[in-house]
C-alpha cells in the first residue's frame, strides 16, 4: 500500500495540509479552502480556483501557467496519484515536493508523528532518531491534521521519535484531540522516562483525556540489560518510576516488550517482575522484531528465529495471564507460534506495511494471521509455512476477535 509520492512544487514555501478531493466541480469555490484537488490540470480555470493546493501528473508548463492565473499552489509531475482517495489528508513539503498521506478516514492505522528526536537510541529502533529540532514543524502540522480527523475514528496512535520531547505542546495537542474527537482512543507511544518527574505525570493527568493509554517499552527486569538495549544510562529506573507515577494518576499503561536475542533470556523473569511490581498495567504486548531501521545493522546482536524462543514466550505468557494481566502477541505469523499461544495473537501490523509471502497464499488460516512487516521480506524466519487449518486445541479465536479483543491493536511504527 502506497502512502507517499513526490512531484515538483510551484507557488508555496511552507507545508500544505489539506483534504483530498478528486471531483473538483462538486465543491463550491467557497468550500475549497481546505481541500487539495488531485487530478488533471486540463480543466476550466473556474474548476480549479480556490483550492488549497493542486496535485497532478501533468507537467511544469501547464502548472506554471495555471499558478499565474489563479495563484493556487501546484505540485506537478507527480509520480503516483492512484492511491489518493476522497477525504484522505495529505501533507505537501515545498522543498522537495514530497507528499505524504497522514490520515485515512476508513483506516484503523492512523498516526500523528510528533518528532524524529529521541532521548533513547534503541538498538532495534525502527525510526532512528535525528539530532535536529523539528518539534515546532510537526506541532504546527499536527494541529492542522487534527481538524480533519473524523469523530467516527475509533483509534489513533501518537508516535515519534519520543513524543514527550514536545513537553507542554504535546499536552496541548492531547487537549485538542479531547475536544475534537473525544470518542477516539488515543494510544501514545513513549519510552515513559519523562514521567519519572511527578510534575509531568500530574500535568498529563490534568488533561483528563477519557480514552488515553500509553504504550511504554520495558525490555528486562535487570536494569543494565534494559539500559543497554535502549542505549541510555538510567533509563530502566526512569521508566519504572514513570510507570508508577502514571499509575498514581490512574493513567492506563501498556507495557511493550520487543522479542529479540537480548530480551529473550530474561523474558520469563521480566514477566514475573511485571506481575509483582507493575500489576496495574492494563495490557502487556509481546512484539516480534521489525527488521528495519537499526535492526539490520545490529542483526548479530538481535536476530533470533521466533521458533527458537517458544519455551520462553510460553512461560512469559503463562506467568502474565496467571497474574491477571491482559496479554497479546504482536507481529508474529501464526505458523511460528505454538498453537496454545494463538489465542493471544493479534493482527497488529499497520496495513500499509503488512505483507504475506507467496507461500502464505496457500495457507488455510491466512485471514486470521498477522503476516509480516514489509521489511521482513528480506529478513524473516525460515520456518514460515502454509497451514491447512487451525491445529486442534489451539484456542484460536476468529478473525474478528483476533483483531479487536483487549486493547485496540497497537501500531508498531
Amino acid at each position: 500500500m502506497r502512502l507517499t509520492t513526490a512531484g515538483r512544487g510551484v507557488g508555496f514555501d511552507v507545508p500544505v495540509v489539506g483534504e483530498v478531493v478528486t471531483s473538483p466541480t462538486v465543491q463550491p469555490v467557497s468550500r475549497r479552502g481546505t481541500k487539495v484537488y488531485v487530478g488533471s490540470l486540463e480543466r476550466c480555470v473556474s474548476d480549479l480556483a480556490g483550492y488549497k493546493a493542486i496535485i497532478s501528473t501533468d507537467g511544469a508548463n501547464k502548472a506554471d501557467e495555471l499558478f499565474q492565473t489563479i495563484n493556487v499552489p501546484v505540485i506537478h509531475s507527480v509520480r503516483h496519484v492512484e492511491h489518493f482517495r476522497e477525504r484522505d489528508v495529505v501533507v505537501i513539503n515545498p522543498t522537495d515536493g514530497f507528499i505524504r498521506t497522514v490520515y485515512r478516514p476508513d483506516s484503523f492505522h492512523n498516526t500523528l508523528f510528533m518528532t524524529e528526536r529521541c532521548n533513547s537510541n534503541c538498538l532495534m529502533c525502527s525510526q532512528p532518531p535525528r539530532d535536529a529540532d523539528d518539534t515546532e514543524h510537526f506541532y504546527t502540522i499536527n494541529r492542522q491534521i487534527i481538524n480533519f480527523i473524523s469523530p467516527s475514528t475509533s483509534y489513533l496512535t501518537i508516535t515519534g521519535g519520543e513524543p514527550t520531547i514536545l513537553g507542554a505542546r504535546l499536552l496541548g495537542l492531547l487537549s485538542e484531540l479531547k475536544c475534537h474527537v473525544p470518542g477516539t482512543h488515543i494510544h501514545l507511544l513513549t519510552n515513559g522516562r519523562i514521567f519519572a518527574w511527578r510534575q509531568f505525570a500530574r500535568m498529563l493527568a490534568a488533561v483528563s483525556h477519557p480514552r488515553l493509554s500509553l504504550g511504554i517499552p520495558l525490555y528486562s527486569d535487570f536494569a543494565q540489560d534494559h539500559d543497554y538495549i535502549v542505549q541510555a544510562r538510567g533509563a530502566f529506573d526512569q521508566t519504572v518510576l514513570g510507570l508508577q507515577q502514571l499509575a498514581r494518576w490512574r493513567i492506563s499503561t501498556e507495557i511493550r516488550i520487543v522479542l529479540h536475542k537480548l530480551s529473550i533470556p530474561r523474558l520469563a523473569n521480566l514477566a514475573e517482575y511485571i506481575v509483582r511490581n507493575l500489576p496495574f498495567s492494563s495490557h502487556v504486548a509481546l512484539m516480534g522484531l521489525e527488521p528495519t531501521g537499526y535492526t539490520p545493522r545490529n542483526r548479530e546482536q538481535l536476530w533470533i528465529d521466533p521458533t527458537e524462543y517458544q519455551d520462553q514466550l510460553e512461560r512469559a505468557v503463562e506467568t502474565l495471564v496467571f497474574g491477571g494481566l491482559s496479554v497479546s502477541v504482536y507481529n508474529t505469523p501464526l505458523c511460528l507460534l505454538r498453537p496454545n499461544l494463538w489465542q493471544y495473537a493479534k493482527r497488529s501490523i499497520s496495513d500499509w506495511k503488512n505483507i504475506f509471502l507467496p507461500e502464505c497464499q496457500k495457507c488455510g488460516v491466512l485471514e486470521q494471521c498477522g503476516g509480516l512487516f514489509q521489511s521482513g521480506e528480506r529478513m524473516h524466519s525460515g520456518h514460515i509455512r502454509a497451514l491447512l487449518n487451525f491445529p486442534q486445541n489451539s484456542g484460536a479465536p476468529d478473525a474478528h476477535s483476533l483483531q479487536l479483543s483487549g486493547l485496540p491493536a497497537s501500531t508498531p511504527v
